[in-house]
Formats: structure tokens, C-alpha cells, sequence
């Protein structure tokens, strides 16, 4: 049976399509995405649940001549398979496939590459700028989820486009507010009447004719306009943009071919900023995903016909441990309060909000805010634990600095996904975390060796009073160590000598500790004696540890799951220097300085030679240059 997306390689092709054929085409794009994503992986519920919106946006509009921005990005699947990506889709997210974002290197239609939140009208308005310099006449679009617009920058940009009355279209992709109700008949005649020229040109010349009326005439026009105002309040659901100078079209059955082909057509007749509100159901067209849509937002391979996901086996994750342990650890402290931006699930919290809601905080996509809020908690006695992801805490470096160390409030930051995490690529790797850290005073940062020893951090850093503590820790699975010894605190600064070494000393940190372990096996058998040190503390360091490794071994090599600019082993470099410890010669292993890939975790740790076979290689080829044996 031949299928209407085997006609599809460009937008282009839409064109020839009538409206039940692009019907028929989003379910048959839908049965692709589940298809592909029940085996790979990656973010379902979202693209589901923009599948006729896509569709319409490359209908009515002409890519890449026209330019589309996706906040985010994790929703563009659609997009990919509709602009050139159909066939390379089923390598989404994978090693050498295609990425699961928006990449302009990847394609032209990709006008801006995005990855985090709040960043899609900042960037559409700056090329709606350029546009207008360069007298160009494209259109520019920008497309937001709800859930984005709770981050400040996407108000910033709201204002400034606002007050710039440029050209730009805004398409506002609700799945959550509850105003479904609003969609209908009458708002979609709101909109067309709003979008007809003639509707602009009469209230100008009311106001005109209202002003010419000879000593009355202002204050007439001023009270009819208050007036208007007002009723309009109660009509257009879309006030707030209004009152920042976007044309307000909608709410928009987001799902109706027909509606959103119409709206975006007549959206091209209104000069200046638009704001066109599409509501969307998340997961549409599989009822698991329409069901659980925060389990399928971003999902690893599934079943179709069940909907379970496929077990990967292993042990608790590091994010439960964390999760479980601040529970613990709550209820025998009632000043600890849990802060997180719009993670929940995510970050473990989800268990922490169930047991104490009154001292959960989720403030949305807003890392900034949640650490400046943390500190204000922590100046007034409490405990603030902030779990934030590493790729994410980028955004709130000015706040740690400024509001959290420069005062030395004891907030906890609980990084999780620090390091390499797979296939959602380089937008959501953690591994700039200890380099954009460690220099900051007063801030102590932590890195557990497995899942037991991240209980023990947990609570040595909500013990601590003399300012900020962090702990990075990894996606997935621990070692599956024993959990069962209380939780308690550790000596600050306080390294783990766990093997000693004749020729090589491994100073470790984290997620790097166990390859380490692994490669003094692999090097033993080449005659290499090695030891391995859990350094645990980044910051402080354990200077003692790195003298007797100078004094004893004379060869020291770290090893860190993080860029290599900046990080642990540049630490371990700067205190060789003080301490004149000039003999001892530093092997550091670590991430390039470039932005990581998307992959599996596992191949690309054996790609960067990060696992315990490329440490131990590492290590040969650097002892044959001095000539050990």
C-alpha cells in the first residue's frame, strides 16, 4: 500500500496535498515517530502532539526561505522527517545519526540550533532585526511550548518585540493551561475579524473622527478606548500580549488541520508582532503517551502495544538514591526544603514533594530564580537542597556566584546528568560543571565515587554551615554497591586511597573512579604497578594525598569525566605549581576542549578513551615516552 509520506521528501510537497491527504499523512507520520522512538528512544509525547501544527507551519509557510525557530527543539522530529531527514530518521539520537534537536550544521531548514528553554522569540526576533535591515521580506516564526514561557528570558524578548512592533510571528504550543474551553467558534472569529485589514483601519479612523471633535474630542476618544479596553479583557483570552503589543490570535485547536492552515494564513496579513495560541494535547494519536504524557516526554525504548518500557536491568539509579536519601534525611530535619525547575521526575524530587509538600518548590523553568530563592530560604535558617541538571545549571552561574557564594549561604546543589549523557547530545551534556565551579570562592564541590557514597555527601554537605556546597553526580544506574551502613558525614577535603600503586597513582574523581580500578588490572598485566585514589573533594582538594603521590610514585595521572580545560586535573596542576612540587610528572585525562556528540554513553566514553581500556592505553603510551617498563 503506497503511503502519502512516500511523497514527501521537501516542504514543497505539502503543496500538492489536499486536506484529507495531509490528514492521512499525520497519521502516518505518527505511526513513524512511534515506530522509530519504541526503538531508539528520545522525546515522544511532544512530538505527537505537534504533528498537525508541523504540518500547517510547512503548508502555509515557505522553508528554509522562511524562518522557523523550535524553543527547545525536542519537538522538531516532525520537522526533520517533512525537510530532507525522512529516510536518516531512524538514526535519531544515535551515534553518527541525526540529532534529536534543531542543528543548523545539519540542514538548512534548522535555522537555529536550541537545545534549553526560553530562547526560541529571542533568537527569531534577532534575525526578524536583521531581516529588516537587510530590507528582506521572509517571514519569521518562533515556536514556544507553555512550559517555556515560565522562563524569564521569553518575557524579555515578549517585551522587546512588543515595543519594537517588527514583523514576528509567535506560536504559542499549550499542552497544560486549562483554557481548552476557549477554543471554538467564537475565538477563531475573533481572530479572523482581528487579522482583516479593514478591522485596523477602522478603529484608526475612529480615533481620528473621535479626536476631531472640537474640545471634547481627546477626552471622548480616551474614555472610548478605556472602555473598549476593558470589555476586551472580558472577550480575548490573549490580554497579557496584547498589553505587550502582539496581535492576539486564538486559542486554536491545535489538532484541526483546517483551523491552524487558516489562522496561519490570515496571520500573514497583520504588520508587526502576532501571537498566534495552539492548544495541543501531548502524546495525541497513542493513547500510552495521551495517558502518561510526563512518562513519554522523553522515554527510552518502549513496547508499542503495552506501552512498558523496556527494562535495562542495572541498579537504582543515582537520581533515586538522591531522592530517597534527602526523604530520609528530611524527616529527621524539618528546616530541609526541596527546590527544583520543573524536574520533578526528573531529579528525583518527585518522592520529596509526596512526603513534604509544604517544603517542595518547583518554580518552573527558571534555574536563576530557584537559586536565588534558595539563598533568600538559607538566610532565614533553612536547608535549601537545589537539584538542577548540570547542562542546566549553565543558566544560573551570575546567581551562584553573586547571591549563593559571595555570601556564603549554605545551599545545597544537587547536579544531576554531570558528564556525558548520551544521546540527547551536546546541549545536554554536564561536562562544564567543575570548570565553571571550582573557581568561585567559597563554594565546595563533591563527586561520588558510586551511589552509596553520594547518600554520605548528601548529608555532609546539608551538615555544612560555612557556605554552598555542590555534588555532581551521573545519569543512570549506579554500581550496584551495598547501601545498607547509616548515612554519615565525611572529612572535608579528606581523599580515599583504595589501591596503591609502585609507578602510576590514578587521582580520580566520580564516575571515573571505577574504570580507574578497572585499568590498574589491565595495566598490571603489562608489568604497570597502579594505584587509585577516590579524591572525592574537587574543591577542596586533598593536597596531602597529591604530595604523597609526588613523593612516592612520581607519576600522577587524573582523571575526570568533565572538559579538561578548567577542570579537576587543571586543579591538581595549579597546587603542583604552589607547592614547587616540580619533579612529579601530571597525565590528565579528561574530555577534548570541543563540544561532545550525541551517543550512548558507553561509546562515546570509549570514543574519548575514557574507559577503563582507553585510560589503561593512555597511560602505556604516555609511560613508553619516559621509558618505563
Amino acid at each position: 500500500m503506497n503511503k502519502i509520506l512516500d511523497q514527501i521528501a521537501q516542504p514543497g510537497d505539502l503543496n500538492k496535498l489536499s486536506l484529507p491527504q495531509l490528514t492521512k499523512l499525520a497519521g502516518e507520520i505518527r505511526e513513524l515517530v512511534v515506530q522509530t522512538i519504541s526503538e531508539t528512544g528520545g522525546h515522544l509525547a511532544p512530538n505527537l502532539g505537534v504533528v498537525e501544527l508541523t504540518l500547517a507551519l510547512h503548508k502555509v509557510f515557505n522553508s528554509p526561505y522562511d524562518k522557523i525557530v523550535w524553543d527547545v527543539g525536542h519537538q522538531c522530529y516532525i520537522h526533520k522527517i517533512l525537510t530532507g531527514r525522512k529516510d536518516a530518521f531512524r538514526t535519531i539520537r544515535t551515534l553518527g545519526g541525526i540529532s534529536g534537536f534543531p542543528k543548523r550544521s545539519e540542514s538548512e531548514h534548522d535555522s537555529y540550533g536550541t537545545g534549553h528553554s526560553s530562547t526560541s522569540i529571542s533568537a527569531a526576533l534577532g534575525m526578524a532585526f536583521a531581516r529588516d535591515i537587510k530590507k528582506e521580506k521572509h517571514a519569521v516564526l518562533a515556536v514556544i511550548g507553555d512550559g517555556s514561557l515560565t522562563g524569564g528570558m521569553a518575557y524579555e524578548a515578549l517585551n522587546n518585540a512588543g515595543n519594537a512592533k517588527t514583523s514576528l510571528t509567535v506560536i504559542l504550543n499549550d499542552n497544560e493551561m486549562s483554557i481548552a474551553k476557549n477554543v471554538g467558534a467564537m475565538s477563531e472569529y475573533l481572530a479572523q475579524v482581528r487579522s482583516t485589514p479593514a478591522y485596523t483601519k477602522v478603529k484608526r479612523d475612529v480615533e481620528y473622527l473621535l479626536r476631531s471633535i472640537p474640545s471634547i474630542g481627546d477626552r471622548l476618544a480616551d474614555t472610548v478606548e478605556r472602555v473598549k479596553d476593558s470589555l476586551k479583557y472580558l472577550v480575548v483570552p490573549g490580554m497579557l500580549f496584547e498589553e505587550l503589543g502582539f496581535t492576539y490570535m486564538g486559542p486554536i485547536d491545535g489538532h484541526n488541520l483546517n483551523s491552524l492552515i487558516e489562522v496561519l494564513q490570515q496571520s500573514k496579513n497583520i504588520a508587526g508582532p502576532v501571537l498566534i495560541h495552539v492548544i495541543t494535547h501531548k502524546g495525541k494519536g497513542y493513547l500510552p503517551a495521551e495517558r502518561s504524557a510526563a512518562k513519554f516526554h522523553g522515554v527510552g525504548p518502549f513496547c508499542i502495544e503495552t506501552g512498558e518500557i523496556k527494562s535495562s536491568g542495572g541498579s537504582k539509579s543515582y537520581t533515586n538514591v538522591f531522592g530517597d536519601t534527602l526523604v530520609e534525611l528530611a524527616k529527621k530535619n524539618s528546616e530541609i526544603v526541596a527546590i527544583t525547575a520543573a524536574m520533578p521526575d526528573g531529579t528525583g524530587l518527585n518522592k520529596f514533594s509526596k512526603a513534604f509538600p509544604k517544603r517542595f518548590f518547583d518554580v518552573g523553568i527558571a534555574e536563576q530564580h530557584a537559586i536565588t530563592m534558595a539563598g533568600g530560604m538559607a538566610t532565614q535558617g533553612l536547608k535549601p537542597v537545589v537539584a538542577i541538571y548540570s547542562t542546566f545549571l549553565q543558566r544560573g552561574y551570575d546567581l551562584i556566584l553573586h547571591d549563593l557564594c559571595l555570601q556564603k549561604l549554605p545551599v545545597v546543589l544537587a547536579i544531576d546528568r554531570a558528564g556525558l549523557v548520551g544521546e540527547d547530545g551536546p546541549t545536554h551534556h554536564g561536562v562544564f560543571d567543575l570548570s565553571f565551579l571550582r573557581h568561585i570562592p567559597n563554594l565546595m564541590i563533591m563527586a561520588p565515587k558510586d551511589e552509596n557514597e553520594l547518600r554520605h555527601m548528601l548529608k555532609t554537605a546539608l551538615d555544612y554551615n560555612n557556605g554552598p556546597v555542590a555534588i555532581r553526580y551521573p545519569r543512570g544506574c549506579g554500581l550496584g554497591v551495598p547501601m545498607e551502613e547509616p548515612v554519615h558525614v565525611l572529612e572535608i577535603g579528606c581523599s580515599e586511597e583504595l589501591k596503591i600503586g609502585k609507578q602510576v597513582t590514578f587521582l580520580a574523581v566520580g564516575t571515573m573512579v571505577d574504570p580507574c580500578r578497572e585499568a590498574t588490572e589491565l595495566l598490571a598485566e603489562q608489568g604497570i604497578s597502579a594505584g587509585v585514589v577516590n579524591m572525592r573533594f574537587i574543591k577542596p582538594l586533598d593536597g596531602r594525598m597529591i604530595r604523597k603521590a609526588a613523593k612516592e610514585v612520581g607519576i600522577i595521572v587524573t582523571v575526570e569525566e568533565n572538559i579538561l580545560a578548567g577542570g579537576f586535573g587543571s586543579a591538581v596542576l595549579e597546587y603542583i605549581d604552589e607547592q614547587h612540587l616540580n619533579w612529579v610528572k601530571v597525565l590528565r585525562l579528561g574530555l577534548p576542549d570541543q563540544f561532545i556528540e550525541q551517543g550512548a554513553r558507553n561509546k562515546l566514553l570509549q570514543k574519548y578513551q575514557l574507559d577503563s581500556r582507553g585510560i589503561a592505553s593512555q597511560v602505556m603510551t604516555y609511560l613508553q615516552k619516559f621509558g618505563v617498563k
